[in-house]
């Protein structure tokens, strides 16, 4: 399986042949090899994890596929033909298997709504909890997308759920709206909380991957 970091925090998924799309956003460039995507996975319905612009895109260019969100997603993206997850619930779409956690997104204030997010463990060895920081209890990680900076991210906290986690690799995502001074800073201190289990940072920047 391959792990392609995109801008900011979408991702392309790819295993014997077949590819996934994750959270397709606002500060994202357009997808254009679609040719091996079935399936399009959006965490939760902040317009930087998905676009109207991106989906129509992407069903036009691969004759329409399924997109997995939670109901928020699929309240927010009326048209669409959306297939809701929830927490606790596993997709299989050969070649892969989706587990999905968490339930909510983390808080940014108390006058913004909490919103429905799902993180998504893929092939039982690749996680990327969305924005929240959910983690799949009872897996062993192979590789963690790690969110670096958000309006609801304290590095504090960010540093604890790797820790919590404790991947075997991880690498940076939800990072567009930092500078480069503030990717590198929140980078240095992921890698000192993945290397305390024995892990690797691997700094990944867009259109670079990981493989598993």
């Amino acid at each position: 399986m391959r792990v392609t970091k995109h801008e900011h925090a979408a991702l392309f998924i790819e295993d014997g042949g077949k590819a996934l799309i994750v959270d397709p956003g606002s500060f994202t460039n357009p997808f254009t090899a679609l040719q091996d995507v079935i399936a399009v996975v959006i965490t939760h319905e902040h317009p930087d994890h998905w676009t109207p612009e991106h989906l129509d895109r992407i069903l036009k260019g691969t004759g329409g596929v399924p997109i997995y969100a939670p109901e928020g997603v699929a309240k927010a993206a009326a048209g669409y033909d959306i297939t809701v997850v929830r927490p606790g619930d596993t997709v299989r779409l050969e070649p892969f298997t989706l587990e999905f956690f968490g339930g909510k997104h983390e808080v940014i204030h108390s006058s913004i709504p909490v919103v429905d997010n799902v993180g998504v463990l893929v092939n039982g060895e690749f996680y990327y909890p969305g924005d929240s920081y959910a983690v799949p209890r009872g897996h062993a990680v192979e590789l963690l997308a790690a969110p670096i900076g958000a309006p609801w991210l304290k590095i504090g906290d960010a540093i604890d759920f790797v820790l919590a986690v404790a991947p075997r690799r991880a690498f940076g995502t939800h990072d567009m709206t930092l500078s480069v001074i503030g990717r590198t800073m929140g980078a240095a201190r992921l890698t000192w909380a993945v290397e305390q289990g024995g892990g690797e940072y691997l700094p990944l920047e867009p259109g670079e991957s990981a493989d598993l």
